[in-house]
């Protein structure tokens, strides 16, 4: 998902501590960044492309931007829609540009010299951003237009200037001068708090990387699971034979596999503790003063809290109906956990003897036993079957190609920024080029954690630009001569990140700033999550699920055993997110006077559950918020929500395909006309409802398709 919206985590190998020097190259002919790409699509040239260059093209971009604005600002004629509204939305074509493929890099190829680099512009950036946001005299060129046109105009012109309005009113373009002044100040400081969360946090979990000195530790792990093991502490320095590297999430995947159990625990401790202050890293310090700004911000604002200003422009709007939300699903979740909790434990028991207590490090584990023993059912026996090519190639491909007429054509003659990506070109139904899409699947240690989608550029005819998009997932790489395959979960995060990819490759409208994914964030994981369904349809699943050795379909046994394990304990991967949903809420719900010291916030993230019902030592947070990567250093304050709710209107959309035909090219169309072509230039409840018949979501279906 985008960079803001992307399913996220920190997992990143520690950078090499030396600073490079950065060369400014003045000489703009020199600087490949600062002129128009010369290949299809306008894609960027990284066989041209250095380090060094970065800096120099987006400081020169910055001053294009600066003069343009000012150019605006400083036009005579009286304002009207083309020549601020639109003039606005197409300023900084060359900073938009370079900042998106620099940005790009520090999320998936973070080498010393882009850190370094990351760190001179940010501030650079938010000092524009100030700038603009804070611009008296072209707010009031802005307001002109927005006063006297908005009933004129129609459709998309109708739709950027409200957007554009709104953008500057939320901003603080409404406040007095040492309001203003005060907003400027902490927009600065929260950019620099993210900048050093964005360093620690990787760091931290790099640090957190649990080194083995012998096989027989190691017990339960496949010769895949082995391989990579080996593999990781080689790339990481060998202090060891062995590393078990952690992710992002709290559990670790590979908890479900390791017979010993005093590795499990420390395995788990390493994730739970990466960053909070058991070690020479602590997140808290930044989380409390992060915390404390926004709902400044928000004071500021004239809102309550932070989560009050920030919900308003999305589909929940106020707090209350996300508690309303979350707390129903809390409701029905309760004793379905409880019950998942006792089964693991006493099956447990009849192995471990009855006075077994089982803590959350042996819950993937005997959960795995479980399910083996009732379904007979592993990984192990599935994983050969997803090979990550013949996912991508044979499913997720397939499953577009099928839905919405889309070709796809690999084009080795595109550079890309790491030799483990790959390159296609989308073409439509006619075989009229779309888009352009690169995928890089693997982790590698200048990578973080987690999975998500961008683009290189986005949609605009108003620009007469294709898409340029990209998915990023961290996936172990196999050894040189052995293939990559794919866990289920991988399987569906593929799925979900490219369902966001369509969103911005099928994207089909005038303006930039609305096009593609520039959606309330409780809309925009939708597309994403309804394509995931696709992964389980007969036709696409038999299509890709094939033995990496003998190419044959997987057997029809398995495949019935491993579809109705799917949901097997699903009550634990709710409980996680509604859990790391209400920490997030709390943290936002409060005022600036109420935000505790970092001594505290430990003890106010498990007070928070404590009251909403959902402190279980068995099912802890996806994310604690000392490694809340989503809200601290990434889109997501006070609207991880948005996941489960999104979750809702995906699973309503799916058995809306289900009904007239999930492969249908007529379905579909429809869902593109009415819903992934449109972007945000309409009413996105609109769209849902025009394209579902249903006036209003419905809530209970999400229990329903996860088994609940």
């Amino acid at each position: 998902m985008i960079k803001k919206l992307m399913t996220l985590g920190m997992m990143a190998v520690m950078l090499a501590t030396g600073v490079t020097q950065l060369t400014a190259c003045k000489d703009a002919s020199n600087n490949p960044l600062l002129q128009e790409s010369t290949l299809p699509y306008g894609a960027p040239d990284f066989s041209k492309i250095q380090e060094k260059d970065y800096l120099p093209a987006l400081e020169e971009a910055i001053k294009q931007k600066r003069d343009e604005i000012k150019q605006i600002v400083e036009n005579k004629d009286s304002a009207t829609f083309e020549n601020t509204i639109l003039a606005y939305d197409e300023s900084g074509k060359l900073l938009d540009r370079v900042s998106r493929i620099f940005f790009a890099l520090v999320e998936a190829d973070k080498t010393p010299v882009i850190a370094e680099t990351e760190k001179k512009i940010l501030p650079k950036l938010t000092d524009l951003e100030n700038e603009i946001a804070f611009n008296k005299p072209l707010f009031e060129r802005i307001k002109q237009v927005y006063d006297r046109d908005l009933e004129k105009l129609q459709g998309e012109d109708k739709k950027l200037l409200e957007e554009t309005y709104k953008e500057f009113v939320r901003n603080g373009a409404l406040l007095n001068e040492q309001q203003m002044e005060r907003m400027k100040e902490i927009n600065l400081k929260i950019a620099d708090l993210q900048q050093q969360w964005g360093e620690l946090v990787p760091d931290a979990t790099n640090n957190a990387v649990v080194w083995v000195d012998k096989k027989e530790d190691l017990a339960g792990l496949s010769e895949a699971d082995l391989a990579q093991c080996a593999k990781d502490a080689e790339s990481l320095g060998k202090k060891a034979p062995y590393a078990i590297v952690i992710v992002n999430t709290t559990q670790q995947p590979l908890l479900a596999s390791l017979d010993n159990r005093d590795l499990r625990r420390k395995v788990y401790e390493a994730s739970i503790n990466r960053c909070d202050g058991t070690n020479k890293f602590n997140s808290y310090p930044l989380v409390v003063q992060i915390a404390k700004l926004r709902a400044e911000q928000a004071e500021l604002m004239g809102y309550k809290n932070y989560a009050e200003y920030s919900l308003e422009n999305t589909m929940a709007q106020k707090p209350e109906n996300v508690y309303n939300f979350l707390k129903d699903l809390i409701a029905a979740y309760t004793p379905k956990a409880e019950a998942e909790t006792k089964a693991i434990e006493e099956f447990a028991q009849k192995t471990e003897g009855p006075d077994f207590k089982l803590e959350p490090y042996d819950r993937f584990y005997y959960s795995a036993k479980m399910k083996k023993e009732i379904l007979n059912i592993s990984d192990e026996e599935v994983k050969p079957y997803f090979n990550v090519d013949s996912v991508l190639i044979n499913g997720v491909f397939f499953a577009a190609n099928k839905v919405y007429g889309l070709q796809f054509k690999e084009r080795t003659d595109i550079p890309t920024y790491h030799a483990d990506m790959r390159v296609f070109e989308v073409l439509d139904k006619e075989g009229k080029p779309k888009a352009l899409f690169y995928c890089d699947y693997f982790r590698r240690p200048t990578k973080r954690g987690g999975a998500w989608m961008d683009g290189f550029a986005k949609q605009s005819r108003q620009r007469n630009q294709l898409p340029i998009i990209y998915n990023v997932c961290n996936n172990a790489k196999a050894p040189e001569g052995q293939p990559s395959l794919l866990t289920w979960d991988e399987v569906t995060t593929m799925f979900h990140e490219f369902g966001h990819a369509l969103h911005g490759i099928l994207s089909d409208c005038n303006y930039y700033t609305l096009s593609g994914t520039s959606v309330a964030r409780d809309f925009v994981e939708m597309p994403s999550q309804f394509n995931e369904s696709f992964a389980s349809i007969p036709e696409v699943f038999d299509n890709y699920a094939r033995h990496y050795k003998t190419g044959e379909q997987m057997p029809a046994e398995l495949k019935e055993r491993m579809l109705k394990s799917i949901n097997f304990q699903s009550a634990y991967a709710l409980g996680e997110n509604l859990a790391a949903t209400c920490a997030d809420m709390a943290w936002h719900m409060l005022a600036s006077k109420d935000v505790p010291t970092a001594d505290k916030a430990a003890e106010f993230e498990t007070n928070a559950l404590k009251e909403i019902g959902l402190l279980n030592p068995q099912i802890p947070p996806r994310y604690r918020t000392s490694y809340f990567n989503h809200v601290w250093g990434g889109g997501y304050a006070a609207g991880y929500y948005s996941y489960l709710w999104t979750e809702v209107l995906a699973v309503n959309i799916a058995n809306i395909f289900a009904q007239r035909g999930a492969l249908k090219p007529e379905t579909g169309q429809a869902f593109c006309d009415q819903v992934l072509s449109r972007g945000n230039t309409g009413d996105l409840m609109k769209m849902f409802s025009d394209f579902t018949g249903m006036a209003e979501p419905d809530a209970s279906a999400l229990l329903k398709a996860r088994g609940l």
